[in-house]
């Protein structure tokens, strides 16, 4: 059976909104939404065929648009590529050139409709930011706080509040007091056991690769409504966090670092092999920062995970 290349596009108006459509009774997974988009003929350049698409469902003209995620999805009947861009200037004013109902909706609300189970990484892929911050060890607490409020300030969406030092009470106070700095303005993860959960509703749960090793036969340990990340090295691991359902990873070293000198580098190339077998955004971290990113998306990854690179000196 042939995989369908479809191009598919996650369209953000200024105020950060995101286009969606609702698909016609008649056609596969009917009634459904989905991200603006169609087929990519036979020799034709993906974004070409976006373009194309964009121009015939919704009567715009992209003038900026960047890859997001690929997604390979394998339905009873018929098997896609969702080759997703995001775009984030166009000119034109969106309507639903074939009838088709759309809705501008926030980040957030992307995940009160209900979408083709293809679709779930593109919306989780919508609704991440670009750069993932993960705090220094070696830091006092009121310097810790400090960092991250100004890296929020900065413009951060996206915390894992590092536990270097294991479980201990210590790292839970911290983790009361940095739920306190993002709310309503970044999205905090946290890690530690799996007793701790229900502690911190707000935070969401980033696993080390052992958890994932240990845990994932178990399946996903928290609601959908709660992100759920884990820490990745190689295929293997892709593999089991994909079995736990998680909602992305970080992979990693992608070059040499100080914090692991003694690790392997995957390189861009094999970083790039990996991500295309799997279906989730990933993160690139490993000497990697923000000059990176351009090069990051090019790879397949959502964006850039670091310590150093983003955290605010």
């Amino acid at each position: 059976m042939k995989r369908i290349h479809v191009a598919a596009a996650v369209i953000r108006g200024v105020d950060g909104r995101i286009l969606i459509a609702r698909r016609a009774d008649s056609q596969h997974q009917g009634g459904l939404w989905e991200f603006p988009g169609g087929k990519v003929e036979d020799g034709e350049a993906v974004q070409v065929a976006l373009a194309r698409e964009l121009q015939e469902e919704l009567g715009i003209a992209v003038s900026a648009a960047r890859p997001l995620i690929k997604v390979r999805h394998d339905y009873p009947d018929k098997q896609v590529l969702l080759d997703v861009w995001e775009v984030s200037a166009f000119t034109g004013e969106p309507h639903g050139a074939e009838g088709q109902p759309l809705a501008w909706v926030s980040a957030r609300e992307l995940a009160d409709y209900e979408f083709p189970a293809a679709n779930q990484p593109i919306v989780a892929a919508a609704r991440l930011p670009a750069e993932y911050l993960i705090t220094p060890d070696g830091l006092e607490t009121p310097q810790l706080l400090k960092g991250i409020q100004k890296a929020i300030a900065g413009g951060i969406k996206l915390i894992q509040l590092r536990a270097p030092n294991g479980y201990d009470p210590q790292y839970r106070d911290l983790a009361v007091d940095a739920v306190g700095l993002c709310a309503g303005k970044a999205q905090l993860m946290l890690k530690g056991p799996f007793e701790w959960l229900g502690d911190f509703p707000s935070a969401g749960w980033h696993l080390t690769s052992a958890q994932l090793r240990k845990y994932a036969s178990a399946g996903r340990p928290l609601p959908a409504d709660r992100w759920l990340g884990a820490s990745c090295h190689d295929a293997e691991e892709l593999a089991l966090a994909e079995q736990m359902g998680v909602d992305f990873v970080t992979l990693s070293p992608v070059q040499p670092t100080q914090t692991h000198p003694e690790a392997q580098p995957l390189g861009w190339e094999q970083a790039g092999q990996l991500i295309t077998g799997f279906n989730k955004p990933v993160y690139l971290l490993g000497g990697v920062g923000p000059n990176e990113l351009q090069r990051a998306w090019e790879t397949g990854a959502q964006g850039v995970a670091g310590i150093r690179a983003f955290w605010p000196q």
